[in-house]
């Protein structure tokens, strides 16, 4: 069965190369791959119950909620406290990885990222 894989920026185009990026993933059959322009979207989704997922991807700096804010609130459920969330931004600064790995966040990469290590992320967090 195909693993959910999120990710949920506020571009197109970045959600757009990660959906490229992922193609032969996607094709295969190994991960089913959704996409929110909107955390708060995405986050009534998960607390209605209507979404779920094996591995979020999320930007920092969004409208309306901000990465950071967004897996905070996901953590706080019992259902996906322990799923995986990995951070996609352009921040970098030791301040703001020490924020999210204190509230969970499973791993960091730095935009613009490479096709190859997105795969190889994804491959390693979902051990695929």
């Amino acid at each position: 069965m195909a693993k959910t894989v999120i990710i949920v920026d506020d571009s197109k185009a970045v959600v757009a190369m990660a959906e490229l990026a992922l193609g032969e993933l996607i094709q295969s059959g190994v991960i089913e791959f959704k996409s929110y322009l909107n955390p708060l979207k995405l986050l009534d989704g998960l607390q209605s119950g209507s979404e779920n997922f094996d591995l979020l991807i999320s930007d920092i700096n969004m409208p309306e909620m901000n990465g950071l804010d967004l897996a905070k609130a996901i953590k706080t459920s019992d259902k996906h406290k322990t799923k995986p969330i990995i951070i996609l931004t352009t921040e970098s600064s030791n301040e703001i990885k020490m924020a999210g790995k204190e509230i969970g966040v499973t791993g960091w990469m730095v935009k613009p990222f490479s096709d190859e290590k997105l795969v190889k992320s994804i491959k390693m967090v979902l051990g695929v």
